[in-house]
């Protein structure tokens, strides 16, 4: 409870004291280049941009929305859904994997159309009131994202539950505080498929961890992270970024529904490896 009044009281206080939003700039170009949307599996869609993953999750009882990517997604992700045949204002549940203006830049404004509500990890609350001004590393920016209030904060384990859907949220920090992932079943009337929606571990400072004052036990955070990814059980998976699961490889424009070429195992568990091994190395400087 005391967590929420806080969260509110900067919430407020942050709109009394308006800062300029600025997002930054230069960002690769697959980020905001449109891309065909897609069923990936059962209830589960592709509605992201060429890079930046979108995820919608179609229930019984509305929709579920994962990720929003910057600023400028916002007409793309609209019209991606409403090329899937499904209703953008229909949306009741908004997520995200980690508080970065990349994954959240349109957050607002979608939760403003739709009076969807957001879920956010307990740990990056604050980044998300603040408009990412509060993150230990891309706060150096300002306000990189519109400030938002939270509808719920989540633990690990906790669940999200909408009409015939529940997904499980898995507490994975570093990247950021409150960085996680989201696993669910889906079916789609022929299989029942374990779906992993995975934040990845990736190590954005040039600092090191110890000289990262704003984020104490980062070091640790990324220690239990990579410990706990290593140990999902699923059947596919996708990740915040598309280029982080080769969804263009995997899949041309026009193909036909295919849930199993998202089930590379072998691939995920090679890139957390690789992430690892990056971290063990930073470690050691």
């Amino acid at each position: 409870m005391k967590y929420i009044v806080l969260i509110a009281f900067l919430f407020f206080s942050g709109l009394i004291f308006a800062q300029k939003i600025n997002e930054p700039k230069n960002n690769p170009k697959e980020w905001s280049e449109k891309t065909e949307p897609f069923r990936i599996a059962g209830n589960l869609y592709y509605v992201g941009t060429y890079d930046l993953a979108s995820f919608l999750i179609v229930t019984n009882k509305g929709n579920i929305l994962i990720n929003t990517g910057l600023a400028n997604s916002l007409p793309m992700i609209k019209e991606n859904i409403k090329k899937l045949g499904f209703d953008y204002r229909a949306t009741k549940i908004l997520l995200l994997t980690q508080a970065h203006f990349d994954h959240l830049g349109a957050m607002a404004d979608i939760k403003a159309e739709t009076g969807a509500k957001l879920y956010v990890d307990e740990k990056d609350a604050a980044a998300v009131v603040s408009g990412g001004k509060s993150d230990y590393e891309m706060g150096k920016y300002g306000v990189t994202f519109k400030p938002i209030k939270p509808d719920h904060l989540l633990k690990n384990n906790d669940k999200i539950n909408l009409g015939n859907t529940t997904l499980i949220m898995l507490h994975h920090p570093g990247h950021t505080k409150g960085s996680c992932s989201f696993i669910f079943n889906t079916n789609d009337g022929k299989k029942t498929y374990r779906v992993l929606i995975a934040n990845l571990p990736s190590i954005i400072i040039d600092r090191k961890f110890s000289e990262v004052k704003d984020y104490q036990g980062i070091q640790n955070d990324y220690a239990k992270t990579f410990e706990a990814m290593k140990n999902i059980d699923f059947d596919l998976w996708v990740a915040s970024h598309a280029s982080q699961f080769n969804l263009h490889e995997k899949r041309k424009p026009g193909a036909a529904y295919n849930p199993n070429a998202f089930a590379d195992k072998a691939t995920y568990l090679k890139n957390i490896k690789d992430l690892e091994n990056i971290f063990l190395k930073k470690i050691k400087q």
